[in-house]
């Protein structure tokens, strides 16, 4: 049944014979559908060469010397993976081929291969964000936690890792390190790629994650009312950072703008539209696309407020923004100091701008998606929620209709 699994193919490039019609000898391993080859160093009379058994054809001494050394290859591949086999460890068709030459590398370790990703994306900062290079090695960091705990060791190899290891691994997640349950997904997601990695460079035989469901749970996302904004930029402090953390939040709220956008938002960015008017034109740090947002009256009043300011005029930066940390600590006593019930963070006012300030006042979704800088309408609507409100007004004009039908 093992031989069934595992199949050689000894063969030769005629057309790549020599000017005495020699050709080199080749071996094809295949294992469960996958190959790896390799010349075996022999050259044979392309004449002379059966394709159909793999053999040179001929009792002569060079004929039998030359099927003999096939056979002793043939018989010490079967005996690499009959040992492999019966050792419980993984098999491969480019494993085979690298004992046999003598130059298969020890082990791969999980944990390794994942410093070693987190090292490449780092050094390619240019394609990825800072953001997903930090999930990256948060992921790592708690696999290498839950090795020690669950394990005692420092690292395992990558074919150990099965259902219950990822099982584990998730509960672990879920239970010491209170991760909520799409938070818990994508740690997974990161730690997913690491194995497809494994898989394609042949480092395992099956992917622990083929046919494992990881949905993510639907948030229902929050975001400031017409009221709640209101009352906030009304709203006086005495405290000037709190002040000015109330402004850029706000600012926010009426372009969009994700935190690290807003934090990076140059002068350079804020040109004059199709329509005469002022847009912030940025490429967005998370995805690398293109946003285009109109700047409303009271963005644009906030950009001004900010203008004299010492920190902005020694800068090319449009507004004063400390560290993501600071500024959502801020936004907790600001909340509190309006009222406020909300989680208030960063990423709220970005909901806010697609579901309070444009959808429910008649944008098109297209629109938004475009301002936002998605690429897609799915993931708009992940972050508007259209208001009954918006619902009713919408209907009414129907309901108009079919009234005056009625009479």
């Amino acid at each position: 049944m093992m031989q069934n699994l595992l199949s050689l193919l000894f063969y030769i490039k005629r057309s790549k014979s020599d000017e005495n019609n020699k050709a080199n000898i080749y071996l094809r391993i295949t294992l469960n559908g996958k190959r790896s080859e390799l010349s075996i160093r022999r050259k044979v009379d392309a004449d002379k060469w059966i394709n159909k058994i793999g053999r040179v054809k001929g009792n002569s001494q060079e004929a039998k010397n030359t099927n003999r050394y096939i056979d002793i290859i043939t018989n010490k591949i079967y005996k690499i993976y009959e040992r492999l086999i019966d050792e419980n460890k993984t098999v491969s068709a480019v494993k085979l081929r690298d004992i046999y030459q003598g130059k298969y590398e020890k082990e791969k370790m999980l944990l390794a291969i994942f410093q070693n990703h987190n090292n490449q994306i780092e050094n390619l900062k240019a394609d990825f964000a800072s953001s997903t290079i930090k999930k990256y090695k948060t992921a790592k960091k708690h696999l290498e936690t839950y090795i020690k705990l669950e394990y005692n060791l420092n690292d395992i190899p990558i074919k150990d890792v099965d259902n219950k290891f990822i099982d584990g691994f998730e509960y672990y997640l879920k239970t010491e390190r209170n991760c909520n349950h799409n938070s818990a997904m994508k740690y997974i997601t990161n730690f997913k790629k690491i194995i497809r990695i494994a898989y394609a460079n042949d480092w395992i035989s099956k992917d622990p994650f083929f046919n494992r469901k990881m949905r993510l749970k639907p948030v229902n996302r929050e975001f400031l009312t017409d009221v709640e904004i209101q009352n906030m930029m009304n709203k006086q402090f005495k405290i000037k950072r709190l002040d000015q953390v109330r402004d850029i939040f706000v600012f926010c709220c009426f372009t969009g703008l994700a935190f690290s956008d807003v934090k990076k938002l140059s002068k350079s960015d804020i040109v004059v539209g199709i329509d005469g008017e002022q847009w912030i034109k940025t490429t967005r740090t998370k995805t690398d696309t293109r946003s285009n947002i109109p700047i409303l009256p009271i963005a644009e009043a906030l950009i001004k407020k900010y203008s004299t300011n010492l920190e902005i005029l020694n800068s090319d930066h449009v507004l004063p923004v400390l560290s993501n940390q600071k500024m959502n600590a801020y936004l907790k006593e600001i909340a509190d100091l309006c009222g406020i019930h909300k989680n208030l963070t960063f990423h709220l006012a970005r909901h806010t701008f697609a579901t309070t300030v444009t959808l429910s006042n008649g944008i098109p979704i297209e629109s938004v998606s475009k301002m936002l800088g998605h690429k897609s309408l799915r993931t708009t609507q992940h972050y508007a929620k259209i208001l009954d409100r918006k619902v009713s007004d919408d209907m009414k004009i129907l309901r108009e209709k079919f009234s005056f039908n009625n009479e």
